[in-house]
């Protein structure tokens, strides 16, 4: 390989298949958004004002993707990314025939349990597989274009899901558009994707050869060439505190889609709105943070990422508290749009900071380590989210718990963080 094999350009079509995975990553994703939380009572048997029993599957996704992510980035460093794609769509396959034959709250559960290792293992691969095979100084961008492509799926679905659980009641509509999404991308990963693994090793030459011009990022100091899973842990978690509070701000802004997920469906359905009316506002949320991805991912590539990052956190902060405080639909869609502005902002730029000056050698551990921690966010969100509702007796507590952390994360990622972007600020 030589350096006209690395960049969107040269390697379109693989990128193309790429990001139509995680467009399918999202849809199924999507699936379990909107008609599942909204009709948990009436087509699930949970009770209402249970709290801490709603929020139950999405503590299960949390804490089994988070894993998983972690689980992800050090397979793929030893069996490659195609195939750790491949398992993770073959784990789904069982998740609509689970939801079709629900007959209690504890199926969902176990549903979302399996969305929870399929999202691990998928989401992790197409964004490690692109960073693979794409420029550093399109890192921005390339993460930008990913996430829109899931976040975009993840409406899309919510949206379809709704309009189809109308029309066909709400099993039958997840059980057929489930068994679609899923059976197509796994053919799709099968026959489509190329092992990206070789463009990472060719990666790891370039930079440890002096007589090659690239971008020198200012990578973590002491770390062996070959660092153990207890070396990195503690390095990302720790050690180096720009990954510190990369990763605490990913956990705490996972708060937000925790409460998306589990609660803005329960709110907006007590106040009367329909289910394809809480599949546009939840809509709203899911496309500004996709399709705004698409901007602030190539912003933050000539700008740079710690801005970018900090005011995100305080801008979606201010978007989750605006939700409770007024009426009506266009108020409900306004706060679910700032609140997605402001994921769009941090979302994408915090995995970038993260493959910035994370070495090539061992970029897809710091990746699963970083989406270890931000998906762990679903699971300690949501159990703080039942808890502050069920403390408060209202749904309106979990609301000012979310923007209070969102502001108190960011002002830690202003103060540990610096700007990462190697152009920006090079190693000496």
């Amino acid at each position: 390989m030589n350096a006209m094999d690395f960049g969107i350009r040269a390697n379109r079509g693989q990128f193309l298949h790429q990001l139509l995975q995680v467009l399918f990553v999202g849809l199924t994703l999507g699936l379990m958004r909107t008609v599942v939380p909204a009709l948990a009572e009436t087509e699930f048997g949970v009770p209402r004002g249970s709290f801490m029993l709603l929020g139950a599957f999405v503590v299960a996704f949390g804490f089994v993707k988070g894993t998983l992510n972690f689980v992800a980035g050090r397979l793929a460093e030893l069996l490659g990314r195609k195939r750790v794609l491949l398992l993770g769509w073959l784990v789904a396959l069982p998740i609509p025939l689970l939801v079709y034959f629900a007959a209690s709250w504890a199926w969902v559960v176990v549903a979302t349990t399996l969305l929870g290792i399929n999202q691990g293992l998928t989401w992790s691969m197409t964004q490690t597989a692109k960073l693979d095979f794409t420029r550093a100084d399109q890192r921005g961008l390339v993460i930008g274009l990913n996430e829109f492509a899931g976040y975009v799926g993840v409406a899309i679905a919510g949206v379809v899901t709704g309009y189809l659980a109308s029309i066909f009641g709400a099993r039958e509509a997840l059980l057929w558009f489930g068994m679609v999404v899923i059976g197509l991308a796994t053919m799709l990963a099968w026959l489509g994707v190329t092992e990206t693994l070789p463009w990472a090793r060719d990666e790891v030459k370039r930079q440890t050869d002096a007589t090659v011009q690239t971008l020198r990022p200012r990578y973590p100091s002491g770390v062996s060439a070959q660092p153990s899973t207890a070396e990195m842990f503690l390095l990302m978690s720790w050690r180096d505190r720009r990954m510190a509070a990369l990763c605490q701000a990913g956990l705490v802004e996972k708060f937000v889609d925790a409460l998306v997920w589990a609660f803005w469906p329960v709110f907006l359905h007590q106040r009367g709105v329909s289910l394809s009316g809480i599949g546009w506002i939840v809509g709203v949320y899911g496309f500004t943070w996709g399709a705004a991805q698409f901007f602030t991912g190539r912003l933050s590539d000539r700008l740079g990422r710690h801005q970018l990052n900090g005011w995100g956190m305080w801008i979606c902060g201010v978007g989750v508290g605006l939700m409770p405080l007024g009426d009506g639909a266009a108020w409900w869609s306004l706060s679910a749009a700032i609140t997605g502005l402001g994921m769009a902002m941090l979302y994408p730029n915090l995995s970038a900071a993260v493959a910035d000056i994370a070495h090539p050698a061992w970029r897809a551990s710091a990746i699963g380590i970083y989406r270890f921690w931000r998906d762990l966010g679903y699971g300690v969100g949501a159990l703080a989210l039942g808890a502050a509702a069920a403390a408060g007796g209202k749904l309106e507590s979990s609301f000012w718990l979310v923007s209070v952390s969102m502001a108190v994360s960011g002002a830690v990622l202003f103060r540990w963080g610096e700007e990462t972007h190697p152009r920006l600020n090079p190693a000496h």
